[in-house]
C-alpha cells in the first residue's frame, strides 16, 4: 500500500514541477521543421502567364490565363507536392514553410495582373 502511495504521489510531483508537456497553441506556435511542406506563395509580378505550373498540378488546384492575366489556387486540393514551384520558369512560385490558416469554406485564392495582390481569400465556385 505504502510503496504504491509513493509512486504516484512522486509521479504528481514531478508534474507539477516540470515544465508542460505541450505549448500553448495560439500563443506558442511551433518552429516548421526542415524542408516542412506549409503552402504555396505566388508573386504575381514576376509571373509571365506560361500555365506551366497549371498543366504540371496533378490535382488541377492551379487555374492560370494568359487571355485575362489571372492566377487561382485552390488551397482545398492542393496536396503539396511542389511540380508548380520545380517547373516554374520566372521563379514566382515558392513553398512556405508555414501552414496554411484553416478554412472553414472553400477558398480560391485569385490573382490579376491589373489590380495587383489580392485580398486575403476570395471564394468563388469552381
Amino acid at each position: 500500500m505504502s510503496w504504491s502511495w509513493f509512486r504516484i504521489s512522486s509521479l504528481v510531483t514531478r508534474s507539477a514541477l516540470a515544465k508542460p508537456a505541450t505549448r500553448l497553441y495560439p500563443f506558442e506556435k511551433r518552429k516548421p521543421y526542415a524542408k516542412t511542406r506549409g503552402h504555396i506563395k505566388f508573386k504575381i509580378n514576376d509571373c509571365t502567364f506560361c500555365t506551366i505550373c497549371a498543366t504540371k498540378c496533378p490535382t488541377d488546384a492551379i487555374v492560370a490565363s494568359k487571355n485575362d492575366k489571372t492566377w487561382a489556387i485552390d488551397h482545398s486540393l492542393c496536396i503539396l507536392c511542389g511540380n508548380c514551384v520545380t517547373d516554374c520558369r520566372e521563379g514566382c512560385i515558392k513553398l512556405s514553410p508555414q501552414p496554411w490558416p484553416p478554412m472553414l469554406t472553400k477558398e480560391v485564392l485569385t490573382f490579376r495582373k491589373d489590380y495587383g495582390e489580392p485580398p486575403p481569400a476570395i471564394i468563388m465556385p469552381r
